[in-house]
């Protein structure tokens, strides 16, 4: 692609030499992209999720060119961000349905249809949302994050953003995944479809993760994220400390804890009612 050989070499400038012209205007054809679903932060591509580090790049270069200014969006409203940080423009024919009350979308941040915000929630750049999830008060959805159809993320919840190391792979979460209150999902953390995070989980790439059923520990390693497997139901839980003194003060550490996997049950307990919609 030959605006993926534009930005990798705009990237490698430094910024008090580069043509600010072919930048700004590459890194605008980079947000339509991005937009329209064309070019992803992170591909699934023969079973594995893969990483556009040349998108990452391509959005760092937007926050390298930009400067500050005193912006406007349609309605009036006034925000201060870099020039190169517009807001995502919406039509009615998008589907996508915003609830009123400080939400907002940055420019480049792909949003398909029958996506709903409820408000405020905010969903920045190069992040991309698939079909029919819904988006909870008080949520975030980092940069670059992906998250599939279906997927409910739940009132209070921070899914992390990563842009450097422009090699590190996102905060990916497939489809049909139920996302409880509160929860925080950060540094990578890949959850596979049909997985449901109880409210007040916390999931970092430093967290092990233990598996009640199988007897295994899932960890993350220099080249894998931690994986929540597919259908696994996780709750917070603590493990006791091996330490003289904690033993001492009966410390334990937090940690998430897979109890069962996805049964009729748990789906009775996580469908979405679609008049909400």
């Amino acid at each position: 692609m030959i605006l993926q050989q534009i930005i990798e070499r705009l990237y490698e400038v430094p910024i008090e030499n580069i043509d600010r012209d072919d930048a700004f205007q590459a890194v605008q054809q980079l947000k339509a992209h991005l937009n329209s679903g064309e070019v992803r932060a992170a591909e699934f591509h023969a079973g594995v999720w893969r990483v556009n580090s040349w998108v990452k790049k391509g959005i760092i270069l937007a926050f390298r060119l930009g400067n500050l200014q005193e912006l406007y969006f349609d309605n009036g409203f006034q925000y201060f961000d870099k020039d190169t940080m517009a807001l995502k423009k919406l039509e009615k024919s998008d589907n996508v349905r915003v609830v009123p009350g400080g939400s907002a979308i940055r420019d480049g941040a792909y949003i398909a249809s029958g996506v709903v915000m409820m408000p405020p929630s905010y969903i920045n750049i190069g992040a991309y949302v698939d079909e029919e999830t819904m988006i909870d008060s008080h949520v975030l959805v980092g940069s670059c994050a992906q998250i599939g159809k279906r997927v409910h993320l739940s009132a209070g919840t921070q899914i992390g953003g990563v842009l450097e190391p422009v090699g590190s792979i996102p905060v990916i979460i497939e489809d049909d995944v139920f996302i409880g209150g509160n929860c925080g999902i950060y540094e990578g953390t890949l959850i596979k479809q049909r997985a449901v995070v109880a409210a007040g989980v916390i999931l970092t790439r430093s967290t092990p993760l233990y598996d009640l059923i199988n007897q295994t520990v899932h960890r993350s390693s220099t080249t894998e994220p931690l994986t929540i497997p597919e259908g696994a139901v996780v709750i917070p839980g603590n493990r006791h400390v091996d330490h003289p003194f904690a033993k001492q003060h009966h410390l334990s550490i937090y940690t998430p804890v897979i109890v069962k996997y996805r049964d009729e049950k748990t789906d009775a307990s996580t469908t979405l009612e679609e008049s909400l919609r």
